[in-house]
């Protein structure tokens, strides 16, 4: 059962309210209050901007700046893609959102039983149907704040998850209108921990407001909500998470509603936005969806145990039960409606929470809810009948949508990007409000600025690079060019390569916490996911180069591997395509796992098999047939050949020398004279002349003998790059298959 409120653009804000309407005017005077038949010229935030920028231009206009109910007839506006529109057709032009009958029901998948295969269901089957909405109906006006199932009009949920139809004006939402002209708060605040509420709201308005807009009026608009939120206080302060203190958590829910109406939507969809939060801050975040209600939006909310003063604030109710509507109307109307029903409220009880307990209580009964339901019906048809029912919801509704969303321009809402054509009076709208670019430059400006504030992820990582470059370096100092060498050298080779793959495991959080603040602001076309990917992409790269760099001087030199200046280059552009490469792959699973564990256990049981069959532990040659493709997919395999390759490619350079040849053998105990001798007789039988300094293996014998013969080490190095980019690519398809947000 929830309780779901809905607000009347009348109710005006008390002028003790510590909460400043606008930024712009504090001295603005507080409109009439006005009966709830009569039109209403709302204001928006482009007004206001408007308003104020006439202001700075010429003083004289003050006098007009503060009028804020009267319409802007100035041509010079601050919104270059904004048109004046008179105050006849603002308010002839209100919007009706219709919903009628809607019912939908989700599907439960019951929990494993092991003895289910010895128990029959009822049904047959393992999965519940839950309903949720059951014919559901009812208008939310413009100005009005109204409960309801939101998940469909916010587009949040398969199309053919709910029956019913919603229509704006008496016409149906296309989902690519619905985008532009709506917004939807989560009720999980989505935020960037280290980003301040300033920044924060800042970069939702580089990415929802349109590229025409200066970056002067941006802030503006920014300032403009800052006030209408009363967050003025904590414009500086930092989000904040577990380990960082930050804003409130009202202060954050407040933050997460002015992210998604920047651009000024016509509809705002709300999922319990005073949950978790203790009651001042619950009533002060509904003090906000007023003013935004106010300002010429429809509001649309669940709430569930709304407290009195909350319920002060509030014009209508909707109470479900089950998916049923039990009561639609006006709190006032409480009293009458239960005493009708013969349960009438006690005069000093609190009318909500009787009306809920009450509702509780019929829930839990062997009748449950139906006679409420039924009563419900009756009595609303009775009341539809009423005139003084049939005047007070009396609007406007002759309008078309397409002349109520040119009305909407004209005033300045839809700011993310729709233009008003005044010829034909039709609209259009971008997809998107910036080019891919633009997009790009913003999504990596605010992860670069995120993440210098959080220093100690990179110092981890570096730590954990650095404390493995130093091992290895001391382990395998100053190699030499014995048959122990050359193993010690393959031994080197297989553990750097598969520890720059391991060290990317960290990476794996980090789409994580991000997962459902992109999910949200790619929902609402904030920017396009291919931006997302390349710009994370291309961001990552720095911090790859210095590792990859940290670790290549730590161990080239001292363990003293072999090509000098170039073999330490190829070195290097080696474990940076290594990084390169583990970093892409670790990021596409992210994209694919919801659990941080989870990704680690998936990553670490993968590089182990990478490794295994990457050539070190047996060779190519003697990997079984039905195995061999594993190692050709082998992250691993790549990288240790072209670096093996860097290593023994020196035909000149001799690894085994005549006796040499027994020192991996039992008679590498014995003597030298008796190695000689032995040396003397296969000479013998070989025809070649064998001594204790003739080459018998090198660099090249060594590359055979490890089975690499088919691919140049620039070839393994480019295909080590490809594979970072094949990871990118299969990422970005994960978040255009996987991050849709459809519940069904």
């Amino acid at each position: 059962m929830s309780g779901l409120g809905k607000l009347s653009p009348a109710k005006r804000v008390d002028g003790n309210n510590d909460l400043p309407l606008f930024y712009v005017n504090t001295m603005s005077m507080e409109p009439q209050r006005r009966p709830r038949d009569t039109p209403r010229v709302s204001v928006t935030f482009a007004e206001h901007l408007m308003n104020v920028e006439d202001a700075r231009n010429d003083e004289s206009a003050s006098s007009r700046a503060l009028g804020i109910a009267s319409p802007i007839t100035s041509s010079a506006s601050s919104f270059n893609s904004w048109t004046s529109a008179p105050a006849s057709s603002i308010s002839s032009s209100p919007f009706v959102l219709s919903f009628n009958d809607l019912t939908y029901s989700v599907k439960i998948q019951k929990k494993f039983n092991p003895l289910a295969c010895c128990r029959k269901s009822r049904n047959g089957s393992s999965v519940n149907t839950k309903i949720l909405l059951n014919g559901i109906s009812g208008e939310a006006h413009e100005g009005e704040m109204i409960g309801g199932s939101w998940s469909k009009w916010a587009n949040r949920i398969a199309k053919d998850s709910l029956r019913g139809s919603i229509t704006l004006n008496g016409e149906v939402l296309e989902s690519r209108l619905q985008k532009v002209i709506s917004a939807y708060v989560m009720q999980d605040d989505l935020l960037f921990s280290m980003l301040t509420v300033e920044e924060t709201l800042m970069f939702s308005a580089e990415f929802r407001l349109p590229r025409s807009l200066s970056k002067k009026k941006k802030k503006a608009r920014v300032q403009a909500l800052i006030d209408q939120l009363g967050l003025r206080s904590a414009a500086k302060t930092v989000i904040g998470d577990e380990g960082h203190r930050g804003v409130s958590g009202g202060e954050r829910r407040r933050v997460s509603i002015g992210n998604d109406i920047i651009h000024d939507p016509i509809i705002l969809f709300l999922d319990e936005p005073t949950s978790g939060l203790d009651s001042t801050s619950a009533y002060m975040v509904i003090k906000v969806l007023q003013r935004i209600a106010q300002s010429g939006s429809i509001v649309i909310m669940s709430i569930h145990q709304p407290s009195y003063r909350i319920m002060g604030l509030l014009d209508q109710l909707i109470f479900l039960s089950r998916g049923n509507t039990v009561y639609s109307g006006s709190p006032t109307h409480l009293p009458q409606f239960f005493s009708e029903f013969e349960h009438p409220i006690p005069e000093n009880e609190n009318k909500t929470e009787f009306a809920l307990d009450l509702i509780r209580e019929l829930e839990n009964s062997a009748e449950g809810t139906k006679p409420l339901v039924e009563f419900h019906k009756k009595w609303r048809a009775k009341q539809a009948q009423s005139p003084s029912y049939s005047n007070g919801n009396k609007k406007n509704n002759n309008a078309s949508l397409k002349e109520a969303i040119t009305a909407s321009i004209s005033r300045g809402k839809l700011v993310s990007g729709a233009t008003n054509n005044s010829s034909n009076l039709t609209p259009s709208f971008q997809t998107f409000a910036n080019p891919f670019w633009i997009e790009m430059i913003v999504i990596g400006k605010r992860a670069i600025l995120n993440s210098m504030r959080q220093p100690e992820l990179l110092g981890m990582r570096l730590g954990a690079v650095m404390v493995t470059g130093i091992i290895l370096a001391t382990m395998f100092t100053n190699l030499d060019n014995s048959p122990k060498g050359a193993q010690e050298r393959l031994g080197f080779f297989a553990f750097a390569m598969s520890t720059t793959f391991y060290t990317c495991a960290e990476a794996i959080p980090v789409f994580l916490e991000e997962r459902y603040i992109f999910m949200r602001e790619t929902a609402y076309n904030a920017y396009r996911r291919s931006s997302y990917v390349l710009s994370q992409s291309i961001i990552s790269i720095p911090a790859l180069i210095f590792l990859s760099a940290s670790f290549a001087a730590t161990t080239f030199w001292a363990v003293g591997l072999s090509g000098g200046t170039s073999g330490f280059l190829f070195f290097f552009l080696t474990i940076l395509a290594s990084f390169w490469a583990g970093s892409s792959f670790v990021t596409f699973l992210s994209g694919v796992v919801a659990n941080v564990m989870l990704g680690f256990t998936i990553v670490v049981a993968i590089l182990a098999y990478f490794l295994l069959f990457s050539g070190f532990f047996i060779s190519r040659d003697r990997i079984p047939v039905y195995w061999l493709w594993f190692h050709y997919i082998s992250l691993v395999k790549y990288p240790y050949e072209g670096v093996l390759q860097n290593e023994f490619e020196d035909p000149t350079k001799c690894f085994v020398r005549g006796v040499q040849i027994f020192d991996n053998s039992p008679l590498g105990e014995f003597p030298n004279d008796v190695k000689l001798n032995l040396l003397k007789s296969m000479s013998g039988v070989l025809g070649t002349n064998v001594t204790a300094e003739t080459c018998v293996t090198t660099g090249i014998d060594i590359l055979k003998q490890q089975g690499i013969t088919d691919l140049s080490k620039w070839n393994c190095l480019w295909i080590t790059v490809a594979w970072g980019f094949f990871f990118r690519v299969l990422f970005y398809f994960t978040l255009l298959i996987g991050s849709k947000n459809k519940r069904r």
